[in-house]
Order: C-alpha cells, then sequence, then structure tokens
C-alpha cells in the first residue's frame, strides 16, 4: 500500500501554511468553527443522556430489592453490553473503544473515518454502554464523534489533505474539549498525542485552538461552567516534592501494567468471540451488573465515584482494594468492544491510588495538611500520563477538570517521573499501542516512525 511521506514539522513553509492565502485561512477556520460548535452540541447531548439514564439501579431499586434487585440488574447491564456490542461488530467495528487510534490512523492515512456509520453507533452505542454502568468513559466516544463531524464538514466542502487532516484534528480536540469543559488540554492533547500526524501549518492550529474554544462555550452554555471535578484548594511546601516523585514512580508501573492488561486482554476477548461469540461481553456485563449493587463505587465511568472518595476519605485497605477491583472492571469493559473511553476510569484509578499513598504519607508525617487530596490530584495526572505517555496535557487536563492551580509543581513532578518511568522500563503510549493491533488486524502495514521521533523518544 503507498502511504504518503509524513508531514515534516520543521518546514517553515509549512508552518506558515500559505499564510499569503487569506481567503483559504478564512474558510478553514470558518469550517473548523462549524465543526467545534456541532462537536459541542452533540457531545453536550451525548453526555446529557448518559447522565440522565445512569441512574436507573437506582430506579429499579424502588421497586424491588434483595437478590431480585442483584439479579435483575446484573441481567439488564449484560444484555445492555451483548447488545452494544452485537451492533458494534455488525454495523462498525471501528466504534469499539475509545476512537482515538482510529482518528490518528486516518491522519496518517491508514484508517477511513467512515462519519455515516460512526456518529449513529458512537453515539447510540455509546450512551447504552456508558449508562449501564460499564467501567468506561465519555471522552473517547466524543472524541471520535468530533472527528466524525470534522469528516462530514470535510466531505461536504472538499479540503485538501492537509486541511482534511486539520479538520479531524479539530474535531477530535472539540470532544476532548466537550468532555472534560478543558479546552486547553484539548489543543495541547493533539500536539502532544498527534505530533506525526497532525500537519502544524497556521490555519490548522488556529483551527484546533477555535474548535476546542467554541465545543466548550457550547458545553458551558448547556451544561455550565464549573470544572468537572472542583476540588478544595490545597497548598503544600515545597519539601513535600520528593514525595509526588515517589508517587510518579510508582504510577509509571501501574500505568505501563495498566496498558499490557488491556492489549492482553483484548487478544484474549477476540480469540474467545471466534470460538463462543459474544461470551466476554456477556461475562462482562454480568459482573458489572452485579457489582452495580454490591458495590457501585467499583463501576461506572468514574466522575461521581472521585467526588465520593474525596469526600467520604476511605480507609487504606478499601482504597487498595477498590482501585484492585476498579483496574480489572475497567481492562474488562474496555476489552469487551463497546463504545467508551479510558480517561475517566484512568481519573478514579488514581485517586484511589493518589488517597492510598497520601494515607500512608500522612501516618508518616502526621503534621501534614491535605495530604491524602494533594496526592490524589497529582495522581490524576500522573496515571494519565503513564498511560498516554502525554505529561503536559496530563498537568494541564488535570488542573483544568480540578481547578487545582496551587499544585502546579507537585503535579509536574508526578508527570515527569511518572512518564520517565514508564519510558525507562520499556512502555508506550497505549494508542500507539491499539493503533499498532487494529492496523495487524486489519492487515495494514504501519508508517514506520520518522527517525527524528525515534531520537527524540529514546
Amino acid at each position: 500500500m503507498n502511504v504518503a511521506p509524513a508531514v515534516r514539522t520543521d518546514d517553515p513553509a509549512l508552518l506558515l501554511g500559505n499564510a499569503g492565502s487569506r481567503p483559504a485561512q478564512i474558510r478553514f477556520l470558518t469550517l473548523a468553527c462549524v465543526t467545534g460548535v456541532l462537536t459541542g452540541a452533540v457531545g453536550s447531548c451525548f453526555h446529557l443522556l448518559i447522565d440522565l439514564l445512569i441512574t436507573w439501579p437506582h430506579r429499579v431499586g424502588g421497586y424491588i430489592s434483595g437478590i431480585a434487585l442483584l439479579i435483575s440488574v446484573a441481567l439488564i447491564t449484560m444484555l445492555s453490553t451483548v447488545l452494544a456490542a452485537f451492533i458494534v461488530r455488525r454495523y462498525a467495528p471501528e466504534a469499539g473503544g475509545s476512537g482515538v487510534q482510529e482518528i490518528e490512523g486516518a491522519m496518517e492515512g491508514l484508517r477511513v473515518v467512515r462519519w455515516r456509520r460512526i456518529l449513529p453507533v458512537k453515539f447510540t452505542m455509546g450512551v447504552l454502554s456508558i449508562s449501564s454502568g460499564l467501567v468506561l468513559g465519555r471522552e473517547g466516544p466524543t472524541i471520535h464523534i468530533g472527528a466524525s463531524v470534522g469528516a462530514a464538514v470535510n466531505e461536504f466542502f472538499k479540503m485538501s489533505m492537509p486541511e482534511r487532516r486539520g479538520l479531524l484534528a479539530a474535531g477530535a480536540a472539540a470532544g476532548l474539549a466537550c468532555a472534560f469543559n478543558a479546552p486547553l488540554a484539548a489543543v495541547l492533547f493533539i500536539i502532544e498525542e498527534t505530533h506525526r500526524q497532525f500537519p502544524y501549518t497556521f490555519r490548522t492550529y488556529m483551527g484546533v485552538t477555535a474548535a476546542a474554544l467554541l465545543a466548550t462555550v457550547m458545553t458551558q452554555i448547556i451544561g455550565g461552567t464549573a470544572p468537572d471535578l472542583s476540588m478544595p484548594s490545597v497548598d503544600l511546601s515545597l519539601s513535600m516534592l520528593p514525595g509526588f516523585v515517589l508517587l510518579g514512580g510508582l504510577l509509571g508501573f501501574i500505568g505501563v501494567g495498566l496498558n499490557k492488561s488491556i492489549l492482553w486482554s483484548g487478544g484474549m476477548a477476540t480469540r474467545l468471540q471466534v470460538h463462543v461469540p459474544y461470551l466476554f461481553p456477556a461475562l462482562i456485563g454480568l459482573t458489572i451488573g452485579g457489582l452495580s449493587i454490591l458495590m457501585p463505587l467499583a463501576v461506572t465511568g468514574g466522575d461521581l465515584v472521585i467526588r465520593k472518595l474525596v469526600t467520604e476519605s476511605p480507609g487504606l485497605l478499601l482504597l487498595l482494594g477498590l482501585g484492585c477491583l476498579r483496574f480489572l472492571t475497567m481492562v474488562g469493559s474496555y476489552s469487551s468492544g463497546v463504545p467508551g473511553g479510558i480517561f475517566a476510569p484512568i481519573l478514579a484509578l488514581a485517586t484511589c491510588v493518589g488517597l492510598a499513598f497520601g494515607g500512608v504519607i500522612t501516618l508518616l508525617f502526621p503534621q501534614a495538611d491535605n495530604v491524602p487530596l494533594a496526592f490524589a490530584i497529582a495522581a490524576m495526572g500522573g496515571l494519565f500520563t503513564a498511560s498516554v505517555r502525554a505529561p503536559i496535557v496530563g498537568v494541564v487536563l488535570t488542573l483544568e477538570l480540578t481547578g487545582s492551580y496551587g499544585l502546579t509543581m507537585p503535579l509536574l513532578a508526578t508527570c515527569l517521573a511518572a512518564n520517565l518511568t514508564a519510558q525507562w522500563i520499556g512502555g508506550q503510549p497505549i494508542y500507539e499501542q491499539l493503533l499498532d493491533r487494529t492496523l495487524q488486524q486489519a492487515g495494514i502495514q504501519p508508517r514506520p516512525v520518522p527517525s527524528e521521533d525515534r531520537a527524540g523518544l529514546a
């Protein structure tokens, strides 16, 4: 398969992006703005529907109780998971999972964003799977939905190849901004995560920024202006920084283990599908449904879980057990093949680890205040960094979500240590690994990593 060479990001002509062609710049920027507005509107509706439906186990509990409630919720979740997996496999296989790897593949010219089937399947089955209680995040589907909106806009207005890739990136940034109410982190995500695929021109860069901004505006109009995970203000002494470095090292190991577990579980689910179709999603749905009644903190994407953990301050043993359980339920939920992301579950898992780590530090240094909360916030960025390998995004996303700008230095220390540890023990970015697996399953030869990128990663 003939693939065009990667766009070099150090070419001054490309960075200017034909700056003299003002009508072309205005045209692309306008289309990027349209993409951002549409993504913000669709993504906000996506989130509102999930918020409306996700409390269904409590509503069922108003009519029945005991073992009847447990069996009913488990069966409903199982049926929802199997149905979502069936629809995805039957009508839009690329709509499974988060979709970020599909966007990266499309920006490299190795995958196709078939927006006509991705948009309806990703939206409806994403709502079904996430609201059923599976440990999945909303950000993956909204990123994929945003890129699909960008692909639709491009198809109607016939943009050039660099601008087509720019619209995909603009839609993806708009989707992340909409999911987390975090426009700056969304722009940085494109810069860090798709640095090999994104065409760095003046117009595309401005288009991504405008799309993220307008998607956030739409989100704030529809859903409110506060950070999604607002936390109390926390300020710590610089003497605590070594503790955050240690936490980052620990998260580096956990992040690499998480990535390997997701890949292993996904491969096992694929092999099992050949022999016993839909057994794996059925088992996952049945388990998650049961846990929805027996241990609600072990399921769902994690927004409400994070708030409860921070406010209720559970004991150390409960945090460790809950962290292990959420690790397993997240891996199983993502591997079931239904639409859903991993960002929010990663943040919830990190909260368990950070609170537990902070609890240990408090035992050693009882005079410190708000230590568990500070370590929980820093752990969010650290585990995200260890898995996705985008440290600047990890810092900024955590700050925008929590509003804890007083923890900027501890966050930087945690993310730096997590990224270095993950690199030193041989970890690879999760979406890079997922894309490689997708291309291998499709029989497509991936594009070689440019020598300058290999040097930068060494």
